[in-house]
């Protein structure tokens, strides 16, 4: 793959064009996770937290990923909506930054995706508190077991309430690419109050 340069490289008026080209990329070279994304939250009082999830989907309204609601991550969007991503691709050399604010997606499109998952997710889901103490991993797996004997035999495993889908809706997303000697490319996508998006570059 050649490297891009200012000469070469334009960016498309769209910045999910771009995103989506960047991601399949990634999907035929990283090795693991390709849409792997730092997800930066934080508590009412500014307090910042900041862990790997997955991109689960993409479409023109955000990025897309799911989490209990009952975690940490999740109650702090509960309380504080502005968020941000990261998606770093080593292998590429490039990097997306991502910030806005999280919606609730609605109760179908997360039902429609959780029922995809493999069962024993599923059944996971359901045993797991998540973000909370836990005295060992045998505690863990008596819930899995116990949750395992409710669903035997049963194939559609209900959604539990509190495992839920967010979408980050960007203000902003900035595409980053490597340069020689520290001289990288940056374009910054800014989306005004039309919903129309504008770009430019910054310096590195």
């Amino acid at each position: 793959m050649n490297k891009e340069t200012p000469e070469t490289f334009t960016p498309p008026a769209n910045p999910y064009d771009l995103f989506k080209e960047w991601l399949t990329l990634a999907e035929a070279q990283e090795v693991n996770d390709a849409g792997a994304m730092c997800l930066a939250t934080a508590s009412p009082d500014g307090k910042p937290s900041a862990r790997m999830v997955l991109l689960k989907n993409l479409d023109k309204r955000g990025f897309v990923f799911y989490t209990n609601n009952e975690s940490n991550k999740g109650e702090q969007i509960a309380s504080n909506k502005h968020a941000a991503l990261c998606f770093h691709w080593k292998f590429l050399r490039k990097q997306v930054r991502v910030e806005g604010t999280i919606e609730e997606v609605s109760r179908e499109e997360a039902d429609a995706y959780y029922n995809t998952r493999h069962r024993n997710s599923r059944v996971g889901a359901w045993a797991s508190k998540q973000s909370r103490p836990l005295g060992s991993y045998d505690e863990l797996k008596n819930f899995v077991e116990r949750y395992e004997a409710d669903f035997e035999g049963k194939e559609n495993i209900p959604r539990p309430p509190y495992w839920k889908g967010f979408r980050l809706k960007p203000k902003n997303i900035e595409f980053w690419i490597d340069g020689d000697y520290r001289l990288h490319q940056r374009y910054l996508y800014t989306k005004n109050e039309n919903g129309i998006w504008s770009n430019g570059m910054l310096y590195p």
